[in-house]
């Protein structure tokens, strides 16, 4: 019975792809990658429960998914691959992104940082209209400023003929506002790039679906 429910449910997506499934539905599919022998549906439906939505689910840490009854370290790790390989995309399709404004800085890390719950450091870097050049991770998990490489900020700005830095970061369990932490490293940053005749653009800080703009908040030094 569940081979035959299975091989509907694989028909339909190569049919259709995820168009009309629902989120459990979507979690039970990649769960037949992980669960050869097991109805994956219950599986699915208390991991929405647990979590609350399908992102929450794709971005929750490995030790926060094995926690799931049912849920091994395989398809936990499964889960963990899908939502990696997702940011690694976007991390990729540069060709296309215009960072030309506090808005669309904004917009584009907190699609970036969204549901992500554990903190992340990010330098992207621009040309002169704005269009995104690169993007890296500098930092994961306890992120910290003051521990920041201003070096391999001003390196990898110069490595791909950037004309601006955009900075962001998230506060997982916080509020979208600077620390004094975060503003004295950022002004360290910008003075340190502007020898390099680099502009830092902005500083975005994300928390709870919403942004800080340092640069339109004043906290950025003048350009010379």
């Amino acid at each position: 019975m569940h081979d035959g429910h299975r091989q509907r449910v694989r028909a339909r997506f190569r049919q259709t792809g995820l168009d009309g499934f629902a989120d459990h539905e979507v979690l039970e599919l990649l769960l037949f990658y992980a669960i050869p022998r097991r109805d994956t549906n219950p599986l699915a439906h208390q991991l929405i429960q647990h979590f609350g939505s399908l992102s929450r689910v794709l971005s929750a840490s490995q030790e926060e998914l094995e926690q799931v009854p049912g849920l091994g370290e395989g398809a936990a790790s499964l889960l963990r691959l899908t939502s990696a390989l997702s940011r690694r995309i976007q991390l990729q399709q540069t060709g296309d992104t215009i960072l030309n404004s506090v808005e669309r800085c904004g917009q584009y890390f907190l699609e970036l940082l969204r549901n992500e719950h554990r903190e992340l450091l990010y330098q992207v870097c621009v040309d002169s209209k704005g269009k995104l050049l690169s993007n890296r991770c500098l930092a994961s998990g306890g992120v910290s400023m003051a521990a920041l490489s201003i070096r391999q900020v001003v390196e990898n700005a110069l490595l791909c003929g950037a004309s601006g830095v955009v900075l962001a970061h998230n506060h997982p369990s916080g509020i979208a506002l600077p620390s004094a932490e975060d503003q004295l490293t950022t002004q360290r940053v910008a003075i340190a790039l502007q020898t390099m005749d680099i502009r830092l653009v902005d500083h975005i800080i994300v928390a709870d679906g919403d942004f800080v703009s340092m640069a339109a908040s004043g906290m950025l030094p003048p350009p010379k």
